[in-house]
Order: C-alpha cells, then sequence, then structure tokens
C-alpha cells in the first residue's frame, strides 16, 4: 500500500478518515471557525485545512458530494466533481451549492463531502480519421432508451 501525505494547515483541521472499513472515500471536513449559513442557491468555498502530496503521478484525489446532503437538504459540489492534480499542493476546499428549498447550516467540523484517491490513465492522444464503429454508434442523450 502506498503512503499518502496530509498537511494539516490549521490547528483544528483533521486528517480524513473513512467511516467504515468497507468506504471507499475519505470524509473531507469543514475547517471553519464558526457555523455558516449557506442560503438557497448560495455556492461557498469549504476550506478543509488539509493540502495532499499524492503518491506520484498516475493518482488522482477525486472529491464527490456526501448522497445524505445531496438527497436530504440539496447540498451538492457546484462543480459536480472535484479533480484534484497530482502536482497541486494547496489547500483542498469543496465548492458547495444549496439546491435545497431551504437555508443550510454548515458546522464547524462537519463532514461536507468525500474524497476518492484513484489510478489515473493518461494515453497519447492519436488523432484519426476514423474511428471504430459500435451497435451504438453516435446515439447519445437517452438513444438506448429510458429502461
Amino acid at each position: 500500500m502506498k503512503e499518502m501525505k496530509i498537511k494539516l494547515l490549521t490547528d483544528t483541521a483533521t486528517v480524513p478518515m473513512r467511516a467504515t472499513e468497507g468506504s471507499a472515500g475519505y470524509d473531507l471536513r469543514a475547517d471553519i471557525k464558526e457555523a455558516h449559513v449557506l442560503k438557497k442557491g448560495e455556492i461557498f468555498a469549504v476550506p478543509t485545512g488539509i493540502a495532499i502530496a499524492l503518491p506520484d503521478k498516475s493518482y488522482v484525489a477525486v472529491v464527490c458530494a456526501r448522497s445524505g446532503l445531496a438527497i436530504k437538504h440539496g447540498i451538492s459540489l457546484a462543480n459536480g466533481v472535484g479533480i484534484i492534480d497530482s502536482d497541486y499542493r494547496g489547500e483542498i476546499k469543496v465548492g458547495l451549492i444549496n439546491l435545497g428549498n431551504e437555508d443550510f447550516v454548515i458546522e464547524p467540523n462537519e463532514r461536507i463531502a468525500q474524497m476518492l484517491i484513484m489510478p489515473v490513465e493518461t494515453p497519447v492522444l492519436s488523432p484519426s480519421e476514423e474511428i471504430e464503429k459500435t451497435e451504438r454508434g453516435d446515439g447519445g442523450f437517452g438513444s438506448t432508451g429510458r429502461r
């Protein structure tokens, strides 16, 4: 197993943890001094107080929404999914958006997102006049049906 270094940038920051042994994601927590009211429609870049050093350039950290916050409160990532490249060394901030019907209070140290550490492939891209045909072809946006 490779090691990944975590730098705590504040005295209140915490090392991300997996909730259970079967959890794929590491919980990211809000490193804020006081509660923040995320108003309906508002976007807020929530500091986590951490910086990471991925093991090498063959890894990426992917930040995803927490399903409970999204389904129960409409709290999602403003950019859909966050990508942390292997050479980024700044603080991880999580852009949250309130898509819900009510204001939402983010509490200090609250779990706000999850971070997956994944391998990444960077193939050489080769321009070509032709690409292989498939049964689906260029059908998109519902071309395979709804059910």
